[in-house]
């Protein structure tokens, strides 16, 4: 037990200096509200050998620690609507066996950038948000096939091996 929940509190460590990294060096393209993602790959690669409840308070408390630290009410808002859903999605294709990494990160992805916007459109009372959809959309497919592919790496490292010995 003593050794998941230091695994569970450096995965943790681990999504929230991602996050960080991501606020210190961000990804500009020009277009506001799109990330990488990387705090994503933690929960991605969690996915895979940690179980569905584990990775959930992984998840959960990446968001609320980053969000307390870093953000407002509003975007902790945000990042709360995004990372559930996209935890459940990525949840849902894992559990499928269907998908490789690569289309669980996209559907992941696609997953925040879609209840993001959905959590900006009810809060601010608009329906013209909406209109963003396309883009974010493009950005959640770039974002998750990139972050797919960088955890098909990891779970291939023999780092992960070790991990996986928790159990």
């Amino acid at each position: 037990m003593a050794k998941k929940i230091t695994m569970a509190g450096l995965l943790v460590a681990l999504a929230m200096i991602l996050s960080y990294i991501e606020i210190l060096f961000p990804f500009q393209v020009g277009i506001p509200g799109i990330k990488l993602g990387l705090a994503n790959l933690v929960v991605l690669t969690a996915l895979f050998f940690l179980t569905p409840a584990e990775v959930f308070c992984i998840s959960l408390l990446r968001i609320l620690l980053t969000g307390l630290l870093t953000g407002s009410g509003i975007a902790l808002a945000f990042s709360l609507a995004g990372g559930v859903c996209s935890f459940l999605v990525m949840l849902a294709c894992y559990k499928s066996g269907l998908l490789s990494p690569v289309g669980i990160s996209l559907a992941g992805g696609t997953a925040h950038n879609i209840a993001q916007l959905a959590t900006a459109a009810c809060l601010l009372q608009t329906s013209a948000l909406l209109l963003y959809l396309p883009v974010l959309l493009l950005a959640g497919i770039v974002t998750g096939i990139c972050n797919g592919l960088i955890a098909a790496k990891i779970l291939k490292s023999k780092a992960v091996l070790i991990l996986m010995n928790i159990h």
